[in-house]
């Protein structure tokens, strides 16, 4: 009998869904986006699962003696660059040249607390506005630190360049299935 053939159900897959929505000059509430690209997939890295490892065993403090720093609020940041490097497990930051992190919109990160299949997702959005990563987006990925801390995952994949007319909103939603 294969080891498959014993598995009273299916594995674990980690699923990435992610959009970039771009608007000309700030974002505002009645904005409405000139173009929008969405796609899926991307990779986790060792370090950002070793810090979900971490958090789910209650361990105060990461490898190292460091403080395990959480993808809230207050912590977590997106991350664009002009990295064409292919994403590899052992990454620690993006690739390129060029790079920024920003912090999480408001009420961001967004996941329900409960037991039914829509409470596996967690969704992560941050706001590049006018001033912000003014380059080639090739990359990104998200962060628990402004600098520094874990990557949780990256994908490498051109999505534009974005210039100082327009502001660009990155969601990045993670599920298990």
């Amino acid at each position: 009998m294969s080891a498959e053939s014993t598995l009273t159900h299916d594995p674990i897959t980690w699923r990435v869904a992610w959009k970039v929505e771009k608007y000309w000059g700030d974002v505002g509430p009645d904005a409405i986006p000139f173009d929008a690209i969405e796609g899926e997939g991307n990779a986790l890295m060792h370090g950002g699962a070793s810090a979900i490892w971490q958090m789910l065993l209650g361990n105060g403090s990461a490898a190292a003696g460091q403080p395990l720093t959480y993808f809230n609020n207050a912590n977590a940041h997106l991350g664009v660059g002009d990295g064409t490097a292919a994403a590899a497990p052992t990454q620690t930051d993006l690739q390129g040249a060029s790079k920024v992190r920003k912090p999480m919109d408001a009420t961001y990160p967004q996941h329900a607390d409960g037991t039914a299949s829509g409470n596996a997702t967690i969704t992560f959005r941050g706001t590049f506005g006018t001033g912000d990563a003014n380059f080639a987006w090739n990359e990104w990925a998200i962060f628990n630190a402004a600098s520094g801390g874990r990557m949780l995952n990256r994908k490498q994949e051109a999505l534009g360049t974005k210039t100082p007319a327009a502001s660009w909103v990155l969601t990045v939603t993670l599920s298990l299935a």
